[in-house]
């Protein structure tokens, strides 16, 4: 297992903190606080708590004992089993750990108990300042219903909708039709797009309800719904905004997170493109007027649902604590949004007034996840063997996982995000594609291919997005690469072929590498197989160069291995580098232009692949839990009908029939849990009931 993490230090020189590493840590606030997280957001924490001289402990389930955060901090207590509402959520475990640490401080991170408003009055309660908001300021953004009735109240502009009490089925209905379809589901408690659904007609509300409050439930134990006009082509325009305890109150600009899947943010720029400076002021001082309602202290994100160039815009919710996507604001402005959390939690005043927080450059975030873009962004699960991220002037790299680590079912499937700065956004762009092209890893399916089109994509490059941009061009972007082109096939062959050179000893009757006694080499053939389909490719010496005899002709190629798995690849004299990872003998792994091909070398001999053993069986796409039965034995089902929905990550899946059939057997029921691949319901041919 190999792997290049770059620190995310390396970045400082090119972007934010530039200059200040003497001046910006002359006081340590706390001498120990305790990291109520894990994973990426976590080790960012700990970099800054170093820097200011603060001592960090870190908090861990079972499943994450050996997680880069642990190894990181300076203590470690281990707080529970691995289900999160055994360890990450469980509020007595972690109030224990920071009292027997001896911590002054609990940083909460984001996601799991950082919006919560019963964990910082534990908090409070044992002695130890929250990192964060008050709790009454929790409590008011908390509701989204709530929240909407209070920004009104204020003269900040929300979306036409329901987000009453009565929560009652018929009700909800009545108020959706008074709207007009469509309209959103959102769930009250929610966030990151849990609980949502768009309903386009009337005959899809009470099963899009159903779901809907079911999400909700299992991922905030509350089910109550706000109904919203669905705005077409809108973006998500979001402002950063930090108050102190002194009654200052600033914005750092805004950003742009409209690219999203399943509600869920993967690409995040600041400033917000097209945004002119009236728009941008006009945004950002609603912002400000939303978190001064509620006295707001700490990092807070004020979002709006915005049409067009935010001519329009509306208020969506804030969230009461740092943002995943918080380092494109800092590297826009040049500053260190935790050390501020950390100043301002230990009573100092804001380190810059209004008129000091400049905007500078661009900067562009995405987020590398265990997923199956080409399955409906599955999450996916698996051991990392190889990780490379890029590194670099004016890239950063966020990440909290290591070569051997395990992507589990457990947590969100983030394995890193890759930030880049430049002076414009197409430099940013063109920056970023760069850093994409650097990045490969083996052992999980992820989105990195994906990422790379996207980014690539001319709308994209044109800065026309919104939150339907994926679907929209999903044909563009969801398209796998297609076959290996010439020079993927090249590297495969290359590798070995240079591997077998290497492997050579004196010795004659041990050389693999096609060696004859006063005769010219032998020609090597190879088979690589790749999504099912066989390539042949030829080799023979030529001097100190290799003839390929390819499906599209001959080429004269050779190679020179470089560090991390690069080989430089040269085809008629015109050279490319690409990323060649072994993650298991004789399987490949081609990394190109942030694109990559699985290629395995098989034996000429061997049976043609592509049998469909499954067929007439519902497997499980990911490891899980079954939310839902839809059918029973001795039901009769259609091609596309749903049968089962499986609950992953807290999102919903729903498994469809694959083909017309009889239910034969149900294998698994609501509550039970599921491996990736388990057989959950068999159907037999309807001649057969």
């Amino acid at each position: 297992m190999r792997a290049t993490i770059p620190a995310a230090e390396q970045w400082l020189p090119a972007c934010a903190f530039a200059g200040k590493a003497a001046s910006w840590c002359n006081r340590a606030v706390f001498a120990k606080i305790l990291i109520a997280n894990r994973g990426e957001i976590a080790c960012r924490v700990i970099r800054t708590a170093r820097r200011m001289g603060v001592a960090t402990v870190a908090v861990y389930s079972e499943a994450d004992a050996g997680a880069l955060h642990v190894a990181m901090a300076d203590e470690a207590r281990l707080i529970g089993p691995s289900p999160a509402r055994d360890s990450y959520l469980n509020i007595a475990n972690i109030i224990t750990a920071a009292q027997a640490s001896g911590a002054q401080a609990v940083h909460p991170g984001y996601g799991f108990l950082s919006e919560n408003a019963e964990f910082a009055e534990a908090c409070a309660a044992a002695g130890l300042v929250f990192i964060g908001p008050t709790r009454a300021a929790i409590r008011a953004m908390g509701s989204k219903a709530a929240a909407k009735a209070l920004m009104q109240a204020h003269g900040v502009p929300v979306v036409p909708g329901y987000h009453g009490d009565d929560q009652d089925d018929g009700r909800l209905l009545a108020e959706a039709e008074q709207i007009g379809f469509p309209v959103m589901l959102k769930a009250s408690a929610g966030g990151g797009g849990r609980g949502m659904r768009a309903v386009r007609e009337v005959g899809e509300f009470a099963r899009a309800l159903e779901g809907a409050r079911r999400e909700a439930k299992s991922a905030f134990g509350d089910d109550r719904m706000l109904v919203e006009r669905y705005l077409e082509r809108p973006r998500h325009i979001e402002v950063q905004v930090f108050g102190d305890t002194h009654g200052n109150l600033v914005h750092l600009y805004e950003r742009d997170c409209s690219i999203q899947r399943r509600h869920q943010k993967i690409v995040e720029e600041a400033p917000a493109p097209g945004l002119d400076p009236e728009r941008r002021l006009y945004i950002a001082e609603a912002a400000v007027a939303a978190a001064r309602a509620v006295n707001y202290v700490s990092a807070g994100t004020v979002e709006f649902i915005a049409e067009g160039n935010g001519d329009r815009f509306y208020f969506m919710e804030m969230n009461t604590r740092l943002q995943v996507e918080h380092p494109v604001t800092e590297a826009v402005t040049g500053q260190d949004l935790v050390r501020w959390q950390l100043l301002v939690a230990a009573g100092e005043r804001l380190p810059l007034r209004q008129d000091q927080i400049a905007l500078n450059g661009r900067a562009i975030e995405v987020r590398l996840y265990a997923e199956n873009p080409a399955r409906s962004f599955l999450p996916a699960t698996g051991m990392l063997h190889d990780l490379y991220l890029p590194e670099g002037a004016g890239v950063r790299v966020e990440t909290g996982v290591r070569p051997g680590d395990v992507v589990t079912p457990f947590y969100d499937p983030m394995i890193a995000k890759i930030i880049v700065c430049g002076d414009s956004r197409e430099a940013t762009r063109l920056r970023l594609l760069r850093a994409l092209a650097d990045t490969a890893l083996t052992g999980v399916a992820t989105n990195l291919g994906f990422l790379a089109r996207l980014v690539g994509d001319p709308e994209y490059a044109a800065g026309r997005i919104d939150t339907g941009f994926i679907e929209r061009r999903q044909e563009a972007l969801l398209t796998p690469p297609g076959p290996p082109p010439d020079r993927v096939l090249a590297a495969a062959a290359l590798h070995l072929l240079l591997a077998r050179q290497e492997g050579s000893g004196a010795d004659p009757w041990e050389r693999t590498d096609g060696w004859r006694l006063n005769l010219a080499a032998a020609a090597q053939g190879f088979l690589f197989r790749c999504s099912g389909e066989d390539h042949a490719v030829a080799a023979s010496r030529q001097g100190a160069a290799w003839r390929l005899t390819l499906a599209a002709g001959s080429r004269l190629a050779a190679g020179e291995r470089r560090e991390a798995g690069i080989l430089v690849v040269a085809l008629d004299g015109v050279g490319c580098a690409v990323r060649v990872l072994e993650a298991a003998p004789a399987v490949l792994t081609v990394f190109s232009g942030g694109e990559s091909w699985q290629l395995e070398a098989v034996d000429p001999l061997a049976p043609p692949s592509g049998v469909d053993a499954a067929a007439g069986r519902l497997t499980a796409p990911m490891p899980g839990r079954v939310a839902q039965l839809l059918v029973a034995a001795g039901e009769t089902v259609r091609q596309g009908q749903p049968v089962m929905v499986v609950e992953a990550m807290k999102i919903e899946h729903t498994i469809a029939a694959p083909r017309d059939g009889v239910v034969a057997v149900v294998h698994y029921q609501p509550g039970d849990l599921v491996e990736e691949g388990t057989v959950l319901v068999a159907l037999a041919d309807p001649d057969a009931a």
